[in-house]
């Protein structure tokens, strides 16, 4: 059996499916530089490992019931302009108490 030419339409369509794909791949990686951020200043602040940091403001999220991303958009907008809503400066504070260390490091002797 012979196989029929794509018409234009479906070639058309077929840039649409790969332009939609490559947008959603472009708003991924932006979404990930945002976290990643975020996480930098949750090991910062609280002391803790990139994979504490990650759970930290995981657990956030979950319990304010905002998505990640925007969760890590708070966060690195409070590290630019030193604000941030309330309920989730609460629940990040009380993330930290859970995953962070429960003492500071003890300061080197002094020789």
């Amino acid at each position: 059996m012979a196989q029929v030419p794509q018409e234009p339409a479906d070639e058309t369509d077929r840039i649409f499916e790969l332009q939609e794909e490559v947008d959603q791949l472009k708003a991924a990686v932006a979404s990930h530089a945002v976290v990643d951020q975020a996480i930098g200043m949750v090991v910062a602040l609280g002391r803790v490992t990139p994979d504490l940091g990650w759970l930290v403001l995981k657990d956030v999220s979950q319990h304010t019931n905002i998505r990640l991303r925007n969760v890590a958009e708070l966060v690195v907008i409070w590290g630019r302009s030193g604000e941030m809503p309330e309920e989730i400066r609460a629940e990040l504070e009380d993330a930290l108490d859970r995953y962070g260390p429960t003492q500071f490091p003890e300061a080197p002797p002094d020789t």
